[in-house]
Protein backbone atom coordinates (compact mmCIF):
# COMPACT_ATOMS: atom_id res chain seq x y z
CA UNK A 1 0.00 0.00 0.00
CA UNK A 2 1.54 3.29 -1.17
CA UNK A 3 0.63 6.56 0.53
CA UNK A 4 1.29 10.20 -0.24
CA UNK A 5 0.73 12.81 2.48
CA UNK A 6 -0.11 16.43 1.71
CA UNK A 7 -0.18 18.88 4.62
CA UNK A 8 -3.15 21.27 4.65
CA UNK A 9 -3.84 24.33 6.83
CA UNK A 10 -5.23 24.10 10.38
CA UNK A 11 -3.72 20.71 11.26
CA UNK A 12 -5.38 18.90 8.35
CA UNK A 13 -3.77 16.48 5.91
CA UNK A 14 -4.79 14.76 2.70
CA UNK A 15 -3.73 11.16 2.25
CA UNK A 16 -3.66 9.71 -1.24
CA UNK A 17 -3.64 5.93 -0.87
CA UNK A 18 -2.97 3.34 -3.58
CA UNK A 19 -4.50 -0.03 -2.69
CA UNK A 20 -2.77 -3.02 -4.23
CA UNK A 21 -4.85 -5.26 -6.58
CA UNK A 22 -4.51 -8.24 -4.23
CA UNK A 23 -5.98 -6.20 -1.35
CA UNK A 24 -8.85 -5.01 -3.53
CA UNK A 25 -9.47 -8.56 -4.72
CA UNK A 26 -9.64 -9.75 -1.12
CA UNK A 27 -12.15 -7.00 -0.31
CA UNK A 28 -14.33 -7.95 -3.30
CA UNK A 29 -14.29 -11.63 -2.31
CA UNK A 30 -15.24 -10.71 1.26
CA UNK A 31 -18.08 -8.46 0.04
CA UNK A 32 -19.31 -11.17 -2.33
CA UNK A 33 -19.40 -13.66 0.53
CA UNK A 34 -21.43 -11.24 2.68
CA UNK A 35 -23.87 -10.46 -0.13
CA UNK A 36 -24.24 -14.13 -1.06
CA UNK A 37 -25.07 -14.95 2.55
CA UNK A 38 -27.98 -12.50 2.57
CA UNK A 39 -29.16 -12.61 -1.05
CA UNK A 40 -32.26 -14.65 -1.89
CA UNK A 41 -31.75 -16.04 -5.39
CA UNK A 42 -34.03 -18.83 -6.63
CA UNK A 43 -32.22 -22.12 -7.16
CA UNK A 44 -29.33 -21.32 -4.82
CA UNK A 45 -28.90 -21.63 -1.08
CA UNK A 46 -27.73 -18.62 0.88
CA UNK A 47 -23.96 -18.40 0.80
CA UNK A 48 -23.70 -20.73 -2.21
CA UNK A 49 -24.36 -18.25 -5.01
CA UNK A 50 -21.61 -18.27 -7.69
CA UNK A 51 -19.92 -14.90 -8.22
CA UNK A 52 -21.10 -14.41 -11.86
CA UNK A 53 -24.70 -15.10 -10.80
CA UNK A 54 -24.36 -12.75 -7.83
CA UNK A 55 -22.97 -9.96 -10.02
CA UNK A 56 -25.77 -10.39 -12.56
CA UNK A 57 -28.30 -10.13 -9.76
CA UNK A 58 -26.93 -7.29 -7.58
CA UNK A 59 -24.72 -5.57 -10.14
CA UNK A 60 -20.97 -4.99 -10.21
CA UNK A 61 -21.33 -1.43 -8.89
CA UNK A 62 -23.09 -2.56 -5.72
CA UNK A 63 -20.53 -5.33 -5.17
CA UNK A 64 -17.57 -2.96 -5.53
CA UNK A 65 -19.29 -0.32 -3.41
CA UNK A 66 -19.79 -2.89 -0.66
CA UNK A 67 -16.15 -3.99 -0.95
CA UNK A 68 -14.77 -0.45 -0.74
CA UNK A 69 -17.10 0.80 2.00
CA UNK A 70 -16.40 -2.20 4.25
CA UNK A 71 -12.61 -1.98 3.88
CA UNK A 72 -11.71 1.65 3.27
CA UNK A 73 -11.64 2.43 7.00
CA UNK A 74 -9.03 -0.27 7.60
CA UNK A 75 -7.00 0.80 4.56
CA UNK A 76 -7.04 4.38 5.85
CA UNK A 77 -5.92 3.41 9.38
CA UNK A 78 -3.07 1.28 8.00
CA UNK A 79 -1.95 4.12 5.74
CA UNK A 80 -2.25 6.65 8.58
CA UNK A 81 -0.18 4.44 10.90
CA UNK A 82 2.57 3.95 8.32
CA UNK A 83 2.57 7.69 7.59
CA UNK A 84 2.66 8.55 11.33
CA UNK A 85 -0.65 10.38 11.04
CA UNK A 86 -2.88 10.64 14.14
CA UNK A 87 -6.46 11.52 13.08
CA UNK A 88 -8.74 13.24 15.57
CA UNK A 89 -11.96 12.80 13.59
CA UNK A 90 -13.42 10.59 10.89
CA UNK A 91 -11.87 11.31 7.48
CA UNK A 92 -13.74 12.52 4.40
CA UNK A 93 -13.13 9.99 1.63
CA UNK A 94 -13.14 10.70 -2.09
CA UNK A 95 -12.82 7.97 -4.71
CA UNK A 96 -14.21 6.43 -7.86
CA UNK A 97 -15.26 2.79 -7.80
CA UNK A 98 -12.80 0.48 -9.58
CA UNK A 99 -13.70 -1.04 -12.92
CA UNK A 100 -12.34 -4.46 -11.95
CA UNK A 101 -10.53 -6.19 -9.11
CA UNK A 102 -7.41 -6.53 -11.26
CA UNK A 103 -6.43 -2.86 -11.12
CA UNK A 104 -5.04 -0.63 -8.39
CA UNK A 105 -7.62 1.31 -6.43
CA UNK A 106 -6.88 4.85 -5.25
CA UNK A 107 -8.69 7.04 -2.76
CA UNK A 108 -8.02 10.27 -0.91
CA UNK A 109 -8.81 11.02 2.74
CA UNK A 110 -8.98 14.53 4.17
CA UNK A 111 -8.74 14.49 7.95
CA UNK A 112 -7.91 16.66 10.93
CA UNK A 113 -4.86 15.35 12.77
CA UNK A 114 -3.41 15.66 16.23
CA UNK A 115 -1.07 18.67 16.34
CA UNK A 116 2.57 17.66 16.62
CA UNK A 117 3.63 18.23 20.22
CA UNK A 118 6.31 20.74 21.09
CA UNK A 119 8.61 18.56 23.19
CA UNK A 120 10.64 20.47 25.81
CA UNK A 121 14.26 19.84 26.74
CA UNK A 122 13.84 16.57 28.59
CA UNK A 123 17.27 16.70 30.21
CA UNK A 124 15.75 19.01 32.82
CA UNK A 125 12.81 16.73 33.65
CA UNK A 126 12.86 14.97 37.03
CA UNK A 127 11.44 11.46 37.23
CA UNK A 128 11.12 9.42 40.46
CA UNK A 129 13.14 6.21 40.55
CA UNK A 130 13.26 3.91 43.61
CA UNK A 131 16.41 2.17 44.75
CA UNK A 132 16.72 -1.56 44.17
CA UNK A 133 16.81 -2.81 47.77
CA UNK A 134 16.24 -6.52 48.27
CA UNK A 135 14.40 -7.17 51.58
CA UNK A 136 16.08 -9.75 53.78
CA UNK A 137 12.78 -11.56 54.34
CA UNK A 138 12.47 -12.07 50.57
CA UNK A 139 15.85 -13.82 50.51
CA UNK A 140 14.74 -15.93 53.48
CA UNK A 141 11.52 -16.78 51.64
CA UNK A 142 13.49 -18.03 48.63
CA UNK A 143 15.68 -20.12 50.91
CA UNK A 144 12.51 -21.52 52.47
CA UNK A 145 11.20 -22.50 49.05
CA UNK A 146 14.44 -24.39 48.40
CA UNK A 147 14.17 -26.03 51.80
CA UNK A 148 10.70 -27.23 50.95
CA UNK A 149 11.85 -28.59 47.59
CA UNK A 150 14.47 -30.86 49.16
CA UNK A 151 12.60 -31.62 52.38
CA UNK A 152 11.73 -35.16 53.37
CA UNK A 153 8.10 -36.16 53.97
CA UNK A 154 7.42 -37.94 57.26
CA UNK A 155 4.09 -39.56 58.25
CA UNK A 156 1.93 -37.72 60.82
CA UNK A 157 -0.22 -39.75 63.20
CA UNK A 158 -0.77 -37.62 66.30
CA UNK A 159 -2.52 -34.56 64.86
CA UNK A 160 -4.92 -33.44 62.08
CA UNK A 161 -3.79 -31.93 58.78
CA UNK A 162 -2.57 -28.33 58.69
CA UNK A 163 -1.40 -25.91 56.03
CA UNK A 164 1.88 -27.04 54.52
CA UNK A 165 1.14 -30.75 55.03
CA UNK A 166 0.93 -33.14 52.12
CA UNK A 167 -2.20 -35.29 52.25
CA UNK A 168 -3.31 -38.33 50.30
CA UNK A 169 -7.05 -38.08 49.88
CA UNK A 170 -9.96 -39.73 48.05
CA UNK A 171 -12.28 -37.14 46.45
CA UNK A 172 -15.81 -37.89 45.25
CA UNK A 173 -17.89 -35.09 43.68
CA UNK A 174 -21.69 -34.91 43.74
CA UNK A 175 -21.77 -35.53 39.98
CA UNK A 176 -20.08 -38.92 40.35
CA UNK A 177 -16.53 -37.85 39.43
CA UNK A 178 -13.91 -39.28 41.77
CA UNK A 179 -10.15 -39.23 42.32
CA UNK A 180 -8.41 -41.92 44.35
CA UNK A 181 -5.16 -41.40 46.23
CA UNK A 182 -4.97 -37.75 45.18
CA UNK A 183 -1.79 -36.12 46.54
CA UNK A 184 -1.89 -32.42 47.36
CA UNK A 185 0.06 -29.99 49.52
CA UNK A 186 -2.42 -27.92 51.50
CA UNK A 187 -1.99 -24.24 50.66
CA UNK A 188 -0.34 -24.87 47.28
CA UNK A 189 -3.43 -23.80 45.33
CA UNK A 190 -3.72 -27.01 43.30
CA UNK A 191 -7.30 -27.46 44.47
CA UNK A 192 -9.96 -24.79 44.88
CA UNK A 193 -9.31 -22.66 47.96
CA UNK A 194 -12.43 -23.82 49.85
CA UNK A 195 -11.50 -27.47 49.36
CA UNK A 196 -7.91 -27.09 50.58
CA UNK A 197 -9.05 -25.04 53.57
CA UNK A 198 -11.75 -27.60 54.30
CA UNK A 199 -9.13 -30.35 54.62
CA UNK A 200 -7.30 -28.42 57.34
CA UNK A 201 -8.18 -29.96 60.70
CA UNK A 202 -9.17 -33.37 59.29
CA UNK A 203 -7.32 -36.37 60.69
CA UNK A 204 -6.22 -39.49 58.82
CA UNK A 205 -9.16 -41.86 58.34
CA UNK A 206 -11.79 -39.09 58.63
CA UNK A 207 -14.31 -38.10 55.96
CA UNK A 208 -15.64 -34.57 55.43
CA UNK A 209 -18.23 -33.09 53.06
CA UNK A 210 -17.14 -29.73 51.63
CA UNK A 211 -19.30 -27.29 49.65
CA UNK A 212 -17.94 -24.51 47.47
CA UNK A 213 -18.93 -22.22 44.60
CA UNK A 214 -17.54 -22.43 41.05
CA UNK A 215 -16.72 -19.45 38.83
CA UNK A 216 -20.15 -19.69 37.19
CA UNK A 217 -21.71 -19.31 40.68
CA UNK A 218 -23.00 -22.91 40.71
CA UNK A 219 -22.64 -24.93 43.92
CA UNK A 220 -20.51 -28.08 44.16
CA UNK A 221 -20.23 -30.69 46.90
CA UNK A 222 -17.21 -32.97 47.37
CA UNK A 223 -16.80 -35.79 49.87
CA UNK A 224 -13.14 -36.04 50.94
CA UNK A 225 -11.58 -38.94 52.86
CA UNK A 226 -8.09 -38.27 54.21
CA UNK A 227 -6.00 -41.43 54.03
CA UNK A 228 -2.53 -40.19 54.97
CA UNK A 229 -0.92 -37.01 56.29
CA UNK A 230 2.74 -36.21 55.82
CA UNK A 231 4.72 -33.24 57.05
CA UNK A 232 7.90 -31.75 55.68
CA UNK A 233 11.10 -32.23 57.64
CA UNK A 234 13.11 -29.19 56.59
CA UNK A 235 16.90 -29.56 56.48
CA UNK A 236 18.93 -27.03 58.49
CA UNK A 237 20.22 -23.98 56.64
CA UNK A 238 23.90 -24.83 56.44
CA UNK A 239 26.60 -25.60 53.90
CA UNK A 240 25.36 -29.17 53.46
CA UNK A 241 21.95 -27.80 52.49
CA UNK A 242 23.59 -25.43 49.97
CA UNK A 243 25.44 -28.32 48.31
CA UNK A 244 22.26 -30.43 48.20
CA UNK A 245 19.93 -27.74 46.86
CA UNK A 246 22.29 -25.90 44.49
CA UNK A 247 25.64 -25.88 42.74
CA UNK A 248 27.19 -23.78 45.52
CA UNK A 249 29.47 -25.12 48.25
CA UNK A 250 28.47 -22.74 51.04
CA UNK A 251 25.26 -21.21 52.34
CA UNK A 252 26.84 -17.76 52.05
CA UNK A 253 27.43 -18.28 48.31
CA UNK A 254 23.88 -19.54 47.82
CA UNK A 255 22.43 -16.60 49.75
CA UNK A 256 24.52 -14.20 47.64
CA UNK A 257 23.30 -15.76 44.40
CA UNK A 258 19.66 -15.50 45.50
CA UNK A 259 20.10 -11.86 46.48
CA UNK A 260 21.84 -11.09 43.17
CA UNK A 261 19.07 -12.76 41.16
CA UNK A 262 16.33 -10.98 43.10
CA UNK A 263 18.15 -7.68 42.68
CA UNK A 264 18.35 -8.18 38.90
CA UNK A 265 14.61 -8.91 38.75
CA UNK A 266 13.84 -5.89 40.90
CA UNK A 267 16.06 -3.62 38.81
CA UNK A 268 14.31 -4.83 35.64
CA UNK A 269 10.93 -3.99 37.16
CA UNK A 270 12.19 -0.61 38.38
CA UNK A 271 13.64 0.16 34.95
CA UNK A 272 10.34 -0.68 33.23
CA UNK A 273 8.45 1.52 35.69
CA UNK A 274 10.97 4.33 35.30
CA UNK A 275 10.66 4.24 31.51
CA UNK A 276 6.87 4.40 31.75
CA UNK A 277 7.10 7.28 34.25
CA UNK A 278 9.55 9.06 31.94
CA UNK A 279 7.10 8.84 29.03
CA UNK A 280 4.26 10.10 31.24
CA UNK A 281 6.40 12.97 32.53
CA UNK A 282 7.21 13.91 28.93
CA UNK A 283 3.50 13.84 28.05
CA UNK A 284 2.79 16.12 31.00
CA UNK A 285 5.59 18.54 30.14
CA UNK A 286 4.53 18.74 26.48
CA UNK A 287 0.86 19.19 27.51
CA UNK A 288 -0.32 16.50 25.09
CA UNK A 289 -3.99 15.54 25.10
CA UNK A 290 -4.74 12.67 22.75
CA UNK A 291 -8.14 12.26 21.13
CA UNK A 292 -9.84 10.90 18.05
CA UNK A 293 -10.53 7.58 16.31
CA UNK A 294 -7.21 6.04 17.36
CA UNK A 295 -8.10 6.50 21.04
CA UNK A 296 -11.52 4.95 20.47
CA UNK A 297 -10.04 2.07 18.46
CA UNK A 298 -7.48 1.36 21.16
CA UNK A 299 -10.21 1.50 23.81
CA UNK A 300 -12.12 -1.21 21.96
CA UNK A 301 -8.92 -3.26 21.69
CA UNK A 302 -8.29 -3.02 25.44
CA UNK A 303 -11.91 -3.98 26.15
CA UNK A 304 -11.75 -7.00 23.82
CA UNK A 305 -8.46 -8.14 25.38
CA UNK A 306 -9.99 -7.89 28.86
CA UNK A 307 -13.06 -9.90 27.82
CA UNK A 308 -10.89 -12.60 26.23
CA UNK A 309 -8.70 -12.77 29.34
CA UNK A 310 -11.78 -13.21 31.54
CA UNK A 311 -13.14 -15.92 29.24
CA UNK A 312 -9.87 -17.88 29.43
CA UNK A 313 -10.14 -17.82 33.23
CA UNK A 314 -13.81 -18.79 33.17
CA UNK A 315 -15.01 -15.49 34.65
CA UNK A 316 -18.16 -13.86 33.33
CA UNK A 317 -17.97 -10.15 32.51
CA UNK A 318 -20.87 -9.47 34.89
CA UNK A 319 -19.00 -11.21 37.71
CA UNK A 320 -15.87 -9.14 37.02
CA UNK A 321 -17.88 -5.91 37.18
CA UNK A 322 -19.38 -6.96 40.50
CA UNK A 323 -15.99 -7.93 41.96
CA UNK A 324 -14.42 -4.64 40.88
CA UNK A 325 -17.50 -2.60 41.83
CA UNK A 326 -17.74 -0.96 38.40
CA UNK A 327 -20.49 -0.22 35.92
CA UNK A 328 -19.89 -0.98 32.21
CA UNK A 329 -19.68 2.77 31.61
CA UNK A 330 -17.05 3.22 34.33
CA UNK A 331 -14.98 0.33 32.96
CA UNK A 332 -15.12 1.75 29.44
CA UNK A 333 -14.10 5.20 30.64
CA UNK A 334 -11.17 3.73 32.62
CA UNK A 335 -9.95 1.86 29.54
CA UNK A 336 -10.47 5.00 27.45
CA UNK A 337 -8.18 6.88 29.84
CA UNK A 338 -5.55 4.16 29.42
CA UNK A 339 -5.90 4.34 25.64
CA UNK A 340 -5.67 8.14 25.69
CA UNK A 341 -2.44 8.01 27.70
CA UNK A 342 -1.02 5.30 25.45
CA UNK A 343 -1.61 7.39 22.33
CA UNK A 344 -0.22 10.49 24.05
CA UNK A 345 2.99 8.61 24.85
CA UNK A 346 3.34 7.63 21.20
CA UNK A 347 2.83 11.23 20.10
CA UNK A 348 5.62 12.65 22.27
CA UNK A 349 7.99 9.79 21.47
CA UNK A 350 7.37 10.28 17.75
CA UNK A 351 8.27 13.95 18.22
CA UNK A 352 11.46 12.89 20.03
CA UNK A 353 12.33 10.40 17.30
CA UNK A 354 11.79 13.09 14.66
CA UNK A 355 14.00 15.54 16.54
CA UNK A 356 16.77 12.96 16.96
CA UNK A 357 16.42 11.64 13.42
CA UNK A 358 15.84 8.08 14.60
CA UNK A 359 14.97 5.54 11.91
CA UNK A 360 14.79 1.75 12.09
CA UNK A 361 15.51 -0.37 9.02
CA UNK A 362 13.82 -3.59 8.01
CA UNK A 363 17.07 -5.41 8.76
CA UNK A 364 17.05 -4.11 12.35
CA UNK A 365 13.40 -5.10 12.81
CA UNK A 366 14.09 -8.57 11.42
CA UNK A 367 17.09 -8.94 13.72
CA UNK A 368 14.81 -8.16 16.69
CA UNK A 369 12.36 -10.87 15.59
CA UNK A 370 15.17 -13.41 15.16
CA UNK A 371 16.57 -12.58 18.60
CA UNK A 372 13.19 -13.06 20.27
CA UNK A 373 12.51 -16.28 18.33
CA UNK A 374 15.92 -17.66 19.31
CA UNK A 375 15.27 -16.87 22.96
CA UNK A 376 11.94 -18.71 22.73
CA UNK A 377 13.49 -21.64 20.86
CA UNK A 378 11.37 -21.03 17.76
CA UNK A 379 12.04 -20.67 14.03
CA UNK A 380 12.00 -16.98 13.09
CA UNK A 381 11.45 -17.35 9.34
CA UNK A 382 7.73 -18.28 9.39
CA UNK A 383 7.11 -15.37 11.77
CA UNK A 384 9.01 -12.96 9.53
CA UNK A 385 7.16 -14.18 6.45
CA UNK A 386 3.82 -13.55 8.13
CA UNK A 387 4.94 -10.10 9.31
CA UNK A 388 6.04 -9.15 5.79
CA UNK A 389 2.86 -10.48 4.20
CA UNK A 390 0.52 -8.75 6.65
CA UNK A 391 2.41 -5.46 6.71
CA UNK A 392 3.06 -5.82 10.43
CA UNK A 393 6.81 -5.49 9.91
CA UNK A 394 6.28 -1.76 9.32
CA UNK A 395 4.43 -1.51 12.63
CA UNK A 396 7.29 -3.33 14.36
CA UNK A 397 9.76 -0.86 12.87
CA UNK A 398 7.70 2.03 14.28
CA UNK A 399 7.52 0.34 17.67
CA UNK A 400 11.30 -0.08 17.75
CA UNK A 401 11.71 3.53 16.67
CA UNK A 402 9.65 4.74 19.64
CA UNK A 403 11.46 2.39 22.04
CA UNK A 404 14.78 3.78 20.84
CA UNK A 405 13.51 7.32 21.43
CA UNK A 406 12.41 6.38 24.95
CA UNK A 407 15.82 4.80 25.61
CA UNK A 408 17.45 8.12 24.77
CA UNK A 409 15.08 10.21 26.88
CA UNK A 410 15.25 7.85 29.88
CA UNK A 411 19.04 8.03 29.82
CA UNK A 412 19.03 11.84 29.93
CA UNK A 413 16.27 12.79 32.41
CA UNK A 414 17.12 13.36 36.09
CA UNK A 415 16.20 10.42 38.36
CA UNK A 416 15.14 11.59 41.83
CA UNK A 417 14.22 9.61 44.98
CA UNK A 418 10.58 8.58 45.27
CA UNK A 419 10.32 10.29 48.66
CA UNK A 420 11.43 13.62 47.17
CA UNK A 421 8.91 13.33 44.34
CA UNK A 422 6.11 12.56 46.81
CA UNK A 423 7.08 15.52 48.98
CA UNK A 424 7.04 17.88 46.01
CA UNK A 425 3.69 16.52 44.85
CA UNK A 426 2.17 17.26 48.27
CA UNK A 427 3.12 20.93 48.09
CA UNK A 428 0.20 23.09 46.96
CA UNK A 429 0.72 25.30 43.91
CA UNK A 430 -1.83 27.46 42.07
CA UNK A 431 -1.70 25.33 38.91
CA UNK A 432 -3.07 22.36 40.89
CA UNK A 433 -6.26 24.25 41.68
CA UNK A 434 -8.11 23.36 38.48
CA UNK A 435 -11.91 23.36 38.11
CA UNK A 436 -13.56 20.10 37.17
CA UNK A 437 -14.67 19.99 33.56
CA UNK A 438 -17.28 17.88 31.88
CA UNK A 439 -15.88 14.93 29.94
CA UNK A 440 -16.96 14.93 26.32
CA UNK A 441 -17.08 11.60 24.54
CA UNK A 442 -15.95 11.34 20.96
CA UNK A 443 -18.44 9.92 18.48
CA UNK A 444 -18.07 9.47 14.71
CA UNK A 445 -20.50 12.33 14.11
CA UNK A 446 -18.77 14.82 16.40
CA UNK A 447 -16.02 17.27 15.55
CA UNK A 448 -14.28 17.16 18.92
CA UNK A 449 -13.25 14.74 21.65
Amino acid sequence: METHVEELPDNHVRLTVDVAPEDLKHAVEHAASDLAASAKIPGFRKGKVPLPVLISRVGKERLYAEAVESHIGGWFLNAATRSRIRPVEQPRFDYELPGSDEERFQFTADVAVQPKPDVPDWSGLEVPRPEAEVPEDLVEHELGVLQGAVAELAPVEDRPAQLGDTVIVDLEADGGDSHRDYVVELGSGRLVEELEEGLVGVSAGETKTIEFELADESQRTVTATVKEIKEKLLPPLDDDFARTASEFDTLEELRGEIESRLRAQLEAEIDAGFRAATADRLVEAAKVEASGPLVESRTRTLLNELVQSLQRRGIAAETYLQLTNQTPEQLTERLRAEARQSVARELVLEAVADRLGIEVSNAEAEAEVREQAEAAGEDAEPVLEELRHSGQLDLLREDLRLRTALDQVASEVKPIPVELAAARESIWTPDKEKPETETKLWTPASKES
